[in-house]
This record gives C-alpha cells, sequence and structure tokens, in this order.
C-alpha cells in the first residue's frame, strides 16, 4: 500500500489514522477542511488539486470528481496498469471518506436552496468506484472501523473477506444516503414521499417466525429492536412483538407501573406506591394468562420484585434497570430474558401486504374529551378513565376495558363484536373474584349500539369512555342517561389490528 485519500466530514479519530499511515510511508490525499486538519496535527498531506492538477472549483462543489482520482480507485491492478501509468494515475489503495450529514441538516427545516448544498457528490462517487473495485482499495465509511484499519496496515495489509465488508459497509451507507435524499424530495408537498425507501441495520438471524415452520430475523440499532438481553435465551420473533407492546403502554403509565402482555394484548396493568406493589396487582388481574408472559415496567426492579418474578414462569422482563441484588436473584431463570428499557424512538409504523407496506403516522395524542352524559364523571371516575384510556390503546380490536384509577380490571379483546368483548371481560374478571363494581369501561372505537352499554352497567360499572361518532349515538347516551352512567365521547379512535 502507498497512497491514501482522506476526505471526511465527521473528522472522528481521522488523524490517529492519518498518523499511522504517514508512519507506515503511505502517502495521504486530501482535501478542502480534512486537509487542513491533518496539517494542523503536523501530518504530511498533498491536495488532490495539487495531484489532479486542476483547483477546487465551484465553491467546492468539484474537487474529486477526476481522471486521476477515479481511475486511482477504478483501476485494475495487473490489468489497467499500462493505462495508469500512461496518464499518470497513481493507484489508491485506501479510501477514507464519510458524507456530508443531509439526514441531520434535512431535520432542521432548512430551505431547499440550502439544504440541496448538504448533497454530497464527489464523496457517494468514490465511495461506489472503490467499492466496485474492492478487491484493490479497501474503502472506510465509518470511523469506528478505523482501528481494524490501523491493525491491517500495522499488519502488513486487508484481507479479501475484510475489504468485501468494507465495500458492502459502503454500498449499504451510500444506499441510506440516497434514501433519505429520496424521501426528503418525493415527500416536499407531501405528507408521505410517492417513493418510500426504508433501511434497517443489525440483522440478526431468529431460531424461526411466529411459529417454528417460520424464517425470521430481526433488523435496528435502536429502541427495542436494538437491544441485546442481559441475561436469557435469545430473543424469539413473539418475544419482539410483546415486548414491543408492553413497553408502548408502560411508557404512559405513571411510575412505578407494570404491564403485562400475552400474545400482544395487556392482561395485567397496575400502578402503585411501589414497583412491587404495581406487579402484584398487576398480576392478579389474570394469573393464568401472566404465566409464561411478558413483563414490562417503568421504575427500577429491586430485590423484592425479583423475587415475586422468580416465582412463576416469565418470558422476558423489562425495566428501566436492575440492582446487583435482582440479577443475583434471577439468574436462577437461567432462560428469563433480561432487557434495559430504552428511550422511544418515533418512527413510521410499518406492516407488510402482498404486493406492497402500509405506512402509518401518528400524531401526538390531543385530548378533546366531551361530557355528553347528563350527569358529569366524578373525579375518581375522570381518573379511571384516563387511566382506562391508556391502556385500550393499545389493546387489539373490538377492545373493552374495565378498570379503577390504578389498574385494569377486566379486559376483552379480539373480537368480531364489541358487546362480547364486554360480556369476555366480566366473565373473565369473575373467575379469579374480581367485579366490576364502581369500575368505569373503555372502548376504542364508538358503541354501535347501547347493547355494550348496558352489559357493563349491569356488570356494575358507573362511568364510560368511547370515541363517539356513530349514528346512534344519541340511542347510546339516552341509555346512559337512564341508567345513571357518565359517558365521554374523545373524539379519537384507537383501533388496533
Amino acid at each position: 500500500m502507498t497512497l491514501a485519500l482522506l476526505s471526511v466530514w465527521d473528522k472522528t479519530g481521522i488523524i490517529d489514522l492519518a498518523k499511522v499511515l504517514a508512519a507506515k510511508n503511505i502517502g495521504i490525499l486530501s482535501s478542502g477542511g480534512t486537509a487542513k486538519t491533518l496539517r494542523e496535527a503536523g501530518i504530511p498531506v498533498k491536495d488532490v488539486s495539487e495531484y489532479t492538477g486542476f483547483p477546487e472549483m465551484m465553491d467546492g462543489r468539484v474537487k474529486t470528481l477526476h481522471p486521476k482520482v477515479h481511475g486511482g480507485l477504478l483501476g485494475r491492478r495487473g490489468t489497467d496498469d499500462a493505462v495508469m501509468q500512461e496518464h499518470g494515475i497513481e493507484g489508491i489503495d485506501i479510501l477514507c471518506v464519510n458524507l456530508y450529514p443531509f439526514e441531520e441538516m434535512s431535520k432542521k427545516n432548512l430551505p431547499l436552496n440550502e439544504l440541496i448544498e448538504f448533497v454530497d457528490i464527489g464523496g457517494p462517487a468514490m465511495i461506489r468506484a472503490a467499492s466496485k473495485n474492492f478487491k484493490d482499495v479497501a474503502v472506510v465509511v465509518d470511523p469506528s472501523d478505523y482501528p481494524m484499519v490501523i491493525d491491517a496496515v500495522n499488519g502488513g495489509g486487508f484481507t479479501y473477506e475484510q475489504k468485501l465488508g468494507l465495500a458492502a459497509k459502503a454500498f449499504t451507507r451510500t444506499a441510506a444516503y440516497d434514501a433519505a435524499i429520496s424521501n426528503y424530495l418525493n415527500g416536499i408537498g407531501a405528507e408521505f414521499p410517492s417513493t418510500y425507501t426504508v433501511q434497517f441495520a443489525n440483522g440478526r438471524h431468529l431460531r424461526y417466525g411466529e411459529n417454528p415452520h417460520q424464517k425470521a430475523a430481526v433488523y435496528g440499532t435502536s429502541g427495542i429492536a436494538g437491544q441485546t438481553a442481559l441475561q436469557g435465551k435469545e430473543m424469539s420473533y413473539n418475544n419482539y412483538l410483546d415486548v414491543h407492546a408492553a413497553v408502548s403502554l408502560c411508557r404512559e403509565l405513571p411510575s412505578p407501573g407494570t404491564v403485562i402482555v400475552k400474545h400482544n394484548n395487556p392482561c395485567g396493568v397496575a400502578t402503585g406506591a411501589t414497583q412491587l406493589e404495581s406487579y402484584l396487582k398487576a398480576r392478579e388481574v389474570d394469573p393464568v394468562s401472566a404465566y409464561g408472559s411478558v413483563v414490562a415496567m417503568n421504575s427500577p426492579v429491586g430485590k423484592d420484585v425479583a423475587e415475586e418474578i422468580c416465582s412463576t414462569f416469565v418470558e422476558v422482563l423489562i425495566a428501566p434497570s436492575f440492582t446487583d441484588e435482582a440479577r443475583e436473584i434471577m439468574r436462577k431463570k437461567e432462560n428469563m430474558r433480561l432487557l434495559l428499557l430504552p428511550p422511544e424512538v418515533p418512527a413510521d409504523e410499518l406492516r407488510t401486504i402482498d404486493g406492497g407496506v402500509l405506512v402509518q403516522r401518528t400524531p401526538a395524542y390531543e385530548e378533546g374529551w366531551t361530557v355528553v352524559s347528563k350527569r358529569a364523571p366524578t373525579a375518581a371516575e375522570t381518573a379511571a378513565m384516563r387511566f382506562a384510556w391508556k391502556i385500550v390503546k393499545y389493546a387489539k380490536s373490538n377492545a373493552i376495558v374495565y378498570s379503577n384509577a390504578t389498574e385494569l380490571v377486566g379486559i376483552g379483546v379480539g373480537q368480531m363484536n364489541r358487546v362480547d368483548s364486554a360480556k369476555i371481560a366480566v366473565m373473565k374478571a369473575a373467575e379469579f373474584g374480581r367485579t366490576m363494581k364502581d369500575t368505569v369501561v373503555a372502548s376504542d372505537a364508538f358503541l354501535p349500539f347501547a347493547d355494550t352499554l348496558e352489559v357493563a352497567a349491569a356488570a356494575g360499572a358507573t362511568a364510560l369512555i368511547q370515541p363517539g361518532g356513530s349514528i346512534r349515538d344519541d340511542e347510546v347516551i339516552a341509555k346512559a342517561d337512564e341508567l345513571g352512567v357518565a359517558m365521554v365521547f374523545t373524539g379519537t379512535r384507537h383501533f388496533r389490528h
């Protein structure tokens, strides 16, 4: 290796890399800010303009787009040597480039004429050229790879596998970069771009999908998708789905709060004075379903909670942190996965369908509650409705939730009609000696008839919250008044299919 070209926006680690190259007598080509940074560090550099014989022009838009640069990257050693020699083209052995920060700048609401200046042209062109010729050129686009590059330089060169891996990473980077530009430009003046391009990294093979005969993988570097378990078996496809459901609701609860999920539906939800209290209350909602569940908590887990968790079978426990005592206790449940609750990562929701994908974006919830019954809810009923409304948002439709202000009492989900969900919730609660007396009810969508309200009132519920919007709203309101049930319309539906 005799020549490297370094041209980076992100200067992290570039001086350390350049020092190693210089120590190994590898010449360095550079330009603009990178050349200035290296010279200030006392590292010998030749400007690209000096090498090509052409100055940087057009405010730096044109500096590396030259045959002596691209010929040095694309020239095949042993095949193009004569052509390279004829035209004074030196082979470039290492290309280290990272790109103008278009993704970051596109979030700053810049005028298009300013943002467009952060579309890198020379960088992607060089990266693609070097990647195409990866057998002869090591292309580096990520500062986290500099230690490996330094080891290779000190060790006498790169292996074929290292160069191929760097090239694959480079094409991945240019694909993501072009996708960000495409999405932005296609989305100007529209809520969604006409062509929607996404990329997820960090792919990991899973043992199987929803069922053992299905193959699956998980992709992602942040949020739930990027988590590595602190202990336990490998996360499964279904584990990821259930953790996502549990965490989404748990983040909305006051702390300390617990959400227990089974098959993507909450089967226990509660808050308490302590994390242990909230867990016990949540588990008591449906102890049968809680067996083999996913549990999410929004405050640290200590010894007392760990002991209770270990008294039953839990697939996954996720919480902000675990004390050393808790970790030691839970080690005896060697298959139970422990995850740290990560910060939320806002993103579009994607679901594949035959031939394409559905994309959904949920705006921040704006409360617009209206009391529609003659009797307004009491303060206690209002607090309970706020709690129930959070829960029903994350239950599969048709969903009916009975609760008080601190715990789920009964839930019916996934039925083809809403009245069956109301009946199932009452029946399930009765199995565990729980009564609906003085509970409130939340419905994820409007009540098409008064029958659901009648079931709830007969079970002991005193207030009901629903979106409203049915052609029979007047009938349902009249029935609420007849039964003395306070009713609130939210104006927002929470269907979840």
